[in-house]
């Protein structure tokens, strides 16, 4: 008899019968009570590109589990498509979303007693909200996946989705027509698969593969092509051994596995909301991690990829170039790897590495020597002040200067910046705030995606900040700082701060500024009241009263007694 715990209780006798006659009914014959029960938490669906070919990698999945000597138990999870949220109300059900997916892949797994779980998922929240339970409950698990899209191509260019939201502020700057912004916009996205430059979902993919918990290389193939199914199979067959083997995520998920993480996050120039996510998952783990030890790495490991959004390539580039793979041979070359990390397969990181080539090919401009990298140091830096006390995230590749100290140009929603800088009523120089929109204001701590590429249409990315305690989305860059914690609805100085105060962003000082007295600061608090919550029934109710602060990874269940 198998020695995994759904099959020991499935078969403990009469008093099981009830539970083996249910099984019965889908599919279970005799000797399939003795084979590990496998959950398979399948994301697919049609709202989004990056789920819409997920059902065929979890059917591929499914065949192999079956092959590999297990009883597969196919259940559905959600998504919300960020892009098409982007700039609306709706944006702010993006990050819940994470809790939903966690909460329902731990509800299935535990609720069923499982004994593996496989995770498929695309948009950006699969992967955190899968790695969270995975995390949680702790039984063998993996994470497939669902594959980067192609670029669009439109005059000799690529283009992907971030290109139609920066085409908006050319449009209203002036600088395209009307036509070539309708031109973008069909070309942006041509099939299947999460959006394609290092972005949140490819940043995401990349962590886990990095991480140990996804097969290499897995990271940054294309949604539709015939090697993403075949990893999806393979992906299978893993765990089915992993299961055999007892080897458990919290096996995986140690403090090595983060910092190698954070190491080819800072490499490959990856979205500020890994910051967010890696700091939930390993609370859910139980490793410590805190802001600092992303400042940490960051000081030590350069950036050697050229990729969207601030750089020229995608995600199917870097994947022809060598992929995630590569650029951990590199940093394991140069000491920035922890090699004996444990990884799905029970082999090391160093042990999987072994074949890889330590250096990228000249025949490519993808991933840089790394005696010539983009940028000597990361790119996303922990920037602290008086405006941010529990810390703030910077992302500061692509910019000539990451400094500015201007007047604040105070909106108290993503909306109003949005309309103001459409309006051309934003100058160089100005600092925009935008906030009440943490994970307790929002509530759901939204994306600025529409804000910043206007920014960057217009031409104000080198001359204009923008600070929020929200979120930026992975296709933003420029001089921004988000995640300002504490945020505006619990009283934090951002609240405070009034039109036309002087703000200092200084990611060289790691500084953030309002230059208002403590006196001053002191004396606005207490005219502050805290507003009244914008929803009082429903999910968003729910989350802004449990979540926690960006600073800890806006979780739900931080110190519940």
């Amino acid at each position: 008899m198998s020695d995994n715990r759904n099959s020991q209780v499935v078969t403990q006798g009469v008093q099981r019968a009830p539970n083996r006659a249910m099984l019965r009914a889908v599919g279970f014959e005799d000797d399939d009570f003795t084979k590990p029960i496998v959950g398979l938490a399948n994301g697919f669906s049609t709202i989004t590109p990056c789920n819409m070919g997920i059902d065929a990698l979890a059917t591929w999945a499914e065949t192999s589990l079956r092959t590999a000597g297990a009883m597969p138990q196919k259940f559905g999870t959600i998504t919300i498509s960020d892009g098409i949220s982007m700039g609306t109300e709706g944006m702010k059900y993006s990050l819940v979303s994470r809790e939903v997916i966690a909460d329902s892949i731990e509800t299935v797994c535990m609720g069923q007693s499982m004994d593996g779980v496989l995770a498929i998922g695309g948009c950006d929240k699969n992967m955190p909200g899968a790695m969270l339970a995975m995390a949680r409950i702790n039984i063998p698990a993996i994470f497939v996946y669902g594959g980067t899209i192609k670029p669009g191509h439109l005059d000799g260019k690529d283009l992907t989705v971030v290109s139609a939201f920066e085409a908006v502020g050319e449009y209203s700057a002036g600088r395209i027509s009307e036509a070539e912004l309708t031109a973008v916009e069909k070309h942006a996205c041509p099939g299947a698969g999460s959006c394609g430059g290092m972005y949140t979902a490819n940043t995401m993919s990349s962590a886990f593969e990095a991480m140990g918990m996804s097969l290499m290389y897995s990271s940054t193939m294309a949604a539709e092509d015939e090697e993403k199914a075949e990893s999806a199979a393979q992906s299978a067959a893993v765990l089915v051994e992993a299961i055999r083997k007892q080897i458990l995520p919290r096996d995986i998920l140690t403090r090595k596995a983060f910092e190698n993480a954070i190491a080819v996050i800072m490499a490959v120039g990856g979205s500020t909301n890994a910051v967010l996510h890696l700091l939930a998952i390993s609370r859910a783990a139980g490793t410590p991690l805190t802001l600092d030890d992303f400042e940490t790495i960051r000081a030590k490991v350069p950036v050697i990829c050229d990729l969207k959004p601030s750089g020229r390539y995608v995600a199917t580039d870097l994947h022809k170039a060598g992929g995630i793979p590569l650029v951990m041979k590199m940093l394991l070359e140069h000491g920035l790897l922890h090699g004996d990390a444990l990884t799905i397969t029970g082999k090391t990181i160093a042990e999987q590495l072994a074949d890889v080539p330590s250096e990228p090919s000249p025949d490519q401009d993808v991933i840089r020597p790394w005696d010539n990298p983009m940028y000597k140091q990361g790119h996303l830096a922990i920037l602290r002040g008086n405006l941010a006390t529990e810390g703030a995230v910077a992302k500061i590749t692509g910019i000539k200067n990451p400094q500015i100290t201007g007047p604040a140009r105070v909106f108290e929603s993503e909306e109003d910046c949005l309309k103001a800088i459409l309006a051309g009523q934003i100058q160089p120089n100005d600092v925009i705030v935008v906030r009440y929109e943490g994970p307790k204001g929002g509530p759901g701590m939204r994306e600025m995606l529409a804000p910043t590429s206007a920014i960057i249409g217009a031409g104000l990315g080198d001359s204009v900040g923008l600070i929020t305690d929200g979120r930026f989305s992975g296709g933003t860059y420029g001089m921004v700082v988000g995640h300002v914690a504490p945020e505006a609805a619990v009283g934090g100085t951002i609240a405070l701060v009034h039109e036309g105060d002087q703000i200092t962003i200084d990611a060289h000082a790691r500084k953030l500024e309002v230059h208002v007295s403590d006196q001053e600061l002191e004396e606005r608090k207490t005219k502050w009241k805290k507003p009244q919550p914008r929803y009082t029934k429903g999910v968003l109710a729910k989350y802004a009263k449990l979540v926690s602060s960006s600073s800890v990874g806006a979780v739900t269940d931080l110190d519940i007694v």
